[in-house]
């Protein structure tokens, strides 16, 4: 078993650290409000008093919020004081401008760096269940093998820069979003015209959309269930911000992508903004009616 360190105790951050600490890796966890990790340290994982003492720790996988929070953890003067052999497997879903930056921040001050997000929910990360997909270092990645293969199914390698992993990442989240968006119209769609759209649920499910993103939120926006959120509608909304900034550095237009973030802005202006972002279904329904109370 190996030694592993994890910074950021949301709710991957979470999934991710009990699944380490049930398949007998030795965890240590740090997050910036320690008692975020009270449940993990009663279960046997070590707390660190700093980001210095994860490093010490053994490598370290991430896990925050965004650009500005990876950024303020893991800044210049932490990076100095890592030690000549520190690992950051950074599995935070951020910009590829912050994921480029991140790597030469890594690589001025001798550090190894992986970028590592992921592909599934919190419940996927407790179960060992997500995708990852890593790029940099392919000796890197080979050394955390066991580490990886605890929490994951398949480990996607994407690239031999760590940014390219950042960008494969918010490119599965637009057609997620465009998925989303498609089941959401074709219930607004059925339900103007009387029917009910588990009825629609069924027949998709059933013929020609068969995968989980249809079955799962598909029911979802059929049963307009949407607490607890696996991922939250604000969270979608910067993923969409992500992706069109990586569009805007290459000089591409996405034609869909106004009104993709329009759709997200109304579910959080309905007040969503918390709910899972299947609930940009009530957005494309026009409908102001309580959800989840």
């Amino acid at each position: 078993m190996a030694r592993v360190s994890v910074a950021g105790l949301g709710n991957m951050g979470k999934g991710m650290a009990r699944r380490l600490l049930a398949e007998g890796h030795e965890v240590t966890v740090w997050n910036r409000h320690p008692e975020a990790g009270d449940e993990l340290v009663a279960a046997g994982a070590e707390r660190a008093e700093s980001v210095a003492d994860l490093f010490a720790a053994g490598p370290v996988l991430s896990m925050l919020a965004d650009d500005a929070a990876v950024a303020a953890v893991f800044d210049d003067s932490v990076l100095a004081g890592a030690g000549p052999d520190a690992v950051h497997v950074g599995m935070s879903t951020i910009s590829v401008e912050a994921g480029r930056a991140l790597a030469e921040r890594h690589e001025a001050a001798g550090i190894g760096y992986l970028g590592v997000p992921v592909l599934g929910r919190p419940d996927a990360a407790e179960a060992g269940q997500l995708n990852l997909l890593a790029a940099g270092d392919s000796g890197l990645i080979d050394s955390l093998e066991p580490v990886f293969s605890t929490l994951g199914r398949r480990i996607w390698r994407v690239g031999a820069q760590p940014w390219q992993a950042n960008l494969v990442k918010i490119t599965m989240n637009l057609l997620l979003i465009h998925a989303l968006e498609a089941i959401a119209e074709g219930f607004a769609l059925v339900e103007r015209h009387g029917i009910d759209a588990h009825d629609l649920h069924e027949v998709m499910t059933g013929t020609v959309l068969t995968g989980p993103v249809y079955q799962g939120y598909g029911k979802q926006m059929a049963d307009r269930a949407y607490m607890p959120a696996g991922f939250r509608t604000v969270l979608g909304n910067k993923d969409l911000g992500l992706a069109k900034a990586a569009a805007d550095g290459v000089g591409l237009e996405l034609p869909t992508m106004s009104a993709l973030r329009q759709t997200f802005q109304d579910a959080i202006d309905l007040g969503l903004g918390d709910h899972d972002w299947a609930s940009i279904a009530e957005a494309v329904r026009g409908s102001n009616a309580p959800r989840d109370e």
